[in-house]
């Protein structure tokens, strides 16, 4: 069974997100919604950070969306430089940066506390927070440990509105367990979705390549060169069973 058509690679980096928030010449549409597209990536990676720093749950959510806030009010990614490397590296810097500002932060958290700056997840925080691993005394490592789940989310979720658009939702739901390397049961799967053993291997080997393929445009969106991929999706794995 043939795979949906490829998608051509993601054109547009998040260090191109970046210039594009802050060129005078892009609409404020424009500009907010690059902004909006990076608050959806890190919003919770960010939470989890502070959140594992001691501060409350409110506080957390609030300090979030404070900095979030302060970006959008002050252009706050004007100083971004791609040079420096990946952008999650240089997202969790200007966090580290904003707490230790007691003052300026707490005027931060005054003005945009408690604002719901974007829509980043239908899950409450901390409902979220409260089933992950118990957290470990480097919060760098919670902070790409939640980074490596969002981003192999967002591929799942492009590679699952692929199969939909396609009209082949049941074979994605089938066999999205296997994706990852999770075991998959290719006679049970056969049977249910009416589809030989032979084609469900095929199948799931391709959506495999697929998946892969995605996550690969998905590292490479956060990179400033395209030869940091392959060690950035190393990073990835490990953060993610680490």
């Amino acid at each position: 069974m043939d795979l949906p058509p490829k998608r051509p690679n993601f054109e547009t980096t998040q260090w191109n997100l970046v210039a594009r928030s802050n060129t005078d010449q892009a609409s404020q549409v424009t500009a907010r919604c690059a902004l909006e597209e990076l608050c959806r990536t890190y919003w919770y990676p960010l939470y989890a950070f502070v959140r594992s720093r001691g501060h409350s749950s409110d506080d957390a959510q609030d300090l979030t969306q404070a900095f979030f806030a302060k970006i959008i009010e002050s252009n706050g990614l004007a100083s971004a430089d791609a040079s420096r490397g990946r952008f999650r590296a240089y997202i969790l810097g200007a966090m580290k940066h904003f707490l230790s500002h007691d003052r300026e932060r707490k005027r931060a958290l005054k003005r945009g506390g408690g604002k719901a700056i974007i829509e980043f997840d239908s899950l409450d925080p901390e409902a979220r927070y409260a089933v992950e691993p118990a957290t470990t005394d480097d919060l760098d490592a919670t902070f790409n440990r939640q980074w490596a789940q969002q981003i192999t989310a967002s591929a799942m979720a492009s590679l699952r509105s692929e199969m939909v658009s396609s009209g082949k939702q049941d074979l994605f739901e089938a066999l999205k367990v296997g994706l990852a390397g999770g075991a998959i049961d290719r006679q049970q799967v056969a049977n249910q979705i009416s589809m030989s053993d032979g084609a469900v291997k095929v199948a799931l080997h391709r959506l495999r390549v697929r998946y892969r393929e995605i996550l690969r445009a998905t590292i490479e969106q956060t990179v400033a060169d395209a030869s940091e991929v392959d060690d950035e999706m190393q990073q990835l794995v490990d953060a993610l069973t680490s």
